[in-house]
């Protein structure tokens, strides 16, 4: 968290409020966010024009027009506020409660570790509660070598990633549980545990499943919650299930769509069978029972 429609959504924020500004200047707040020399990092913002914002998986690039890119990465609690004006809640206010008292336009203060000044007063504000994300410098003609080092898989609400590539990519891993399968980054970029959990409601197919044992009707419906979740969940601008803010600092509307994940214990939806929450490799999975039943 945050994951594919989350990032997408800042993303899409982004190309309409920074596109075009040039950075006055740049405060590190907290240097171990930024993963280059600090010298080097302020030597290539300061003065540069944002050209372009474009996300591969869940990374959010910034270009530059020096020929210089910035990687960021939110992981777990990071956020990207932008902002008009100068105003910043309290500091003990904390980012755990920031939906309820977090206004567009404000940040807060202690949580803030990389400031960006653009020329005409505007800022965006880096802010990380548990400090696992970054900013990362790197030569924009490297950005694709980057990825590819990476292997990150395909991106899954493009047009040209098919039934027939996800098919293709299941064969690969036949005894990789489902769950673990969709949320791997090498498989299919971006999609992380709140949208495995709705997916495969979704297909009704327990997460626990090896890829092998899915029938092919089962295979459609997975693929078809892929393309269906996702692109609802950008279009209510993502789940804002802990920290996440939109650009704006606003929360994300798909929360209210959720089936699965975080209901533990509460009623099915389709069925009125209670939600289940157990383990698998380290990370959770919400389901039904009933409505996704395990099969050899």
């Amino acid at each position: 968290m945050p994951e594919l429609p989350e990032v997408e959504t800042i993303v899409r924020q982004l190309q309409r409020a920074i596109v075009g500004k040039k950075i006055k200047n740049t405060q590190i707040l907290l240097p171990k966010i930024v993963k280059a020399p600090r010298g080097a990092f302020l030597k290539a913002t300061t003065g540069a024009t944002i050209t372009r914002v474009w996300r591969r998986a869940k990374l959010l690039v910034l270009e530059l027009n020096n020929g210089w890119g910035l990687l960021i990465h939110l992981k777990m609690t990071g956020q990207l506020i932008y902002t008009k004006t100068r105003n910043v809640i309290p500091a003990e206010a904390g980012i755990q409660d920031s939906g309820s008292r977090l206004k567009a336009g404000m940040t807060n203060q202690k949580y803030t570790h990389v400031i960006f000044n653009f020329s005409d007063g505007t800022r965006l504000f880096f802010n990380d509660l548990r400090q696992f994300g970054y900013i990362q410098l790197v030569k924009s003609l490297n950005l694709q070598d980057f990825f590819i080092k990476e292997k990150v898989g395909p991106e899954p609400l493009e047009e040209d990633f098919t039934l027939a590539d996800f098919q293709a990519l299941l064969t690969k891993r036949p005894k990789a549980k489902i769950k673990q399968f969709l949320m791997d980054p090498k498989n299919i970029a971006g999609i992380g545990n709140i949208y495995t959990d709705e997916i495969l409601f979704f297909a009704g197919v327990n997460p626990l499943r090896r890829v092998k044992t899915l029938k092919s009707g089962e295979v459609i419906k997975v693929f078809e919650g892929i393309k269906q979740i996702l692109m609802a969940a950008v279009k209510l601008k993502g789940t804002s299930a802990s920290d996440y803010l939109d650009a704006f600092g606003r929360p994300g509307n798909f929360v209210k769509k959720l089936k699965v994940y975080g209901r533990e214990g509460k009623k099915c939806v389709k069925c009125k069978g209670v939600v289940r929450r157990m383990k698998i490799g380290g990370r959770s999975a919400h389901f039904c029972p009933a409505c996704q039943r395990l099969k050899s």
